[in-house]
């Protein structure tokens, strides 16, 4: 079996284009992982639940206090 060459240069440079795509993507979420853990972003599902509760209370209480 005879390989093509022009075949074998389009694969090489699609492996090639995939892996570079990759380590671009990888480097991205790297990046966005630091900056949220540098905002301080609420983590835990918990916590975002809790915060949604207290904010809930306080909006029925603001609700009840304006009629």
């Amino acid at each position: 079996m005879s390989a093509n060459p022009k075949v074998i240069a389009a694969i090489s440079c699609a492996v090639e284009s995939y892996l570079q795509i990759e380590q671009e993507a990888l480097l991205a979420e790297q990046q966005l992982r630091r900056r949220v853990e540098q905002c301080g972003v609420i983590k835990s599902p918990f916590a975002i639940a809790g915060r949604q509760a207290a904010m809930d209370m306080r909006w029925l209480w603001q609700m009840r206090i304006y009629r």
